[in-house]
């Protein structure tokens, strides 16, 4: 008995009050910061989904207005010049609401005002037949490769999702110019009564045999020049007005009119008896599709 009362006593002793105390403490606020955590991760969660539901909210209802929202497109065009013709493709991205930075890359041929395309027709010894089309006195054909950078501004959004937008584009930057030369076809002098076919270029040596037209059969098409061809780098510059009607805004359909200017570091021959050139200036009207997302 008194050793069972010495026990009761020693259990009820001050100390034993604090430590039971402060291991309550402890496992009290243990198991809050536990119960707090995960609920701290899904109030951020929970933030962030709502930030996020705000940003498309907001961009939907920019594009009810008729903003064009996105955040990269990809446009393919085709561009018929006053002076030639070129494809390019062209990657945008949204810097702003009205503005986005666009990337390009243009290749195209470059034709001189006076070309004329001349068809003859002639005897093989068993039928008479039409030769391949050729241009009367061409010296060179001229390609361009363009890489470019400019941007989008927007002047005009669409009144509602199947309106027009209105965009003016402005970019620019280097040209690689590329001077084939042009072969054409002739008929030599004939011996023994055996009329001989030989492929030729001009040659400013002997212009008498590419310039004199009964000579001439046909032309030659793709299959000569190419491991002649001569480099013109230079520079270009362009500007225009882009009107997209596409019916979706995630779809680009869309038309552009503008004027391009190029300028290259060496004389530039397209025809024979025609002055070289450096300088050139066209207008242009193009035809895009395209995707954003």
């Amino acid at each position: 008995m008194c050793k069972f009362m010495h026990e009761m006593r020693i259990s009820h002793h001050p100390i034993n009050y604090i430590l039971y105390a402060l291991t309550g403490t402890v496992f009290f606020l243990s198991s809050l910061a536990q119960e707090m955590q995960p609920s701290s991760r899904i109030s951020q969660k929970s933030a962030k989904r709502k930030a996020r539901q705000e940003k498309i909210e907001n961009y939907i209802r920019q594009q009810e207005e008729g903003a064009l929202v996105f955040n990269k497109q990809t446009v393919y065009g085709f561009r018929l010049n006053t002076d030639g013709w070129n494809f390019f493709i062209e990657q945008g991205r949204m810097k702003s609401i009205k503005v986005a930075n666009v990337y390009y890359l243009e290749i195209g041929e470059k034709k001189h005002p006076k070309e004329k395309k001349v068809t003859n027709t002639f005897d093989d010894g068993y039928f008479i037949q039409s030769g391949n089309p050729y241009v009367y006195g061409k010296q060179n054909i001229f390609y361009q490769i363009k890489p470019g950078f400019g941007q989008q501004r927007m002047i005009g959004a669409k009144a509602n999702k199947n309106g027009i937008a209105l965009h003016w584009m402005y970019s620019g930057g280097i040209a690689f110019g590329l001077l084939r030369p042009y072969y054409v076809t002739i008929v030599e002098e004939p011996s023994q009564n055996v009329f001989v076919q030989k492929d030729i270029r001009y040659d400013p040596n002997d212009p008498a045999a590419f310039l004199t037209p009964g000579n001439i059969l046909q032309g030659t098409g793709l299959r000569h020049g190419w491991n002649e061809m001569k480099l013109a780098p230079g520079l270009h510059a362009k500007s225009g007005l882009r009107f997209d009607y596409g019916r979706f805004n995630e779809l680009i359909s869309a038309i552009e009119v503008g004027l391009n200017v190029e300028y290259y570091f060496r004389d530039i021959e397209i025809l024979v008896n025609n002055p070289a050139q450096r300088f050139f200036f066209n207008a242009s009207v193009a035809l895009l599709i395209g995707k954003r997302n």
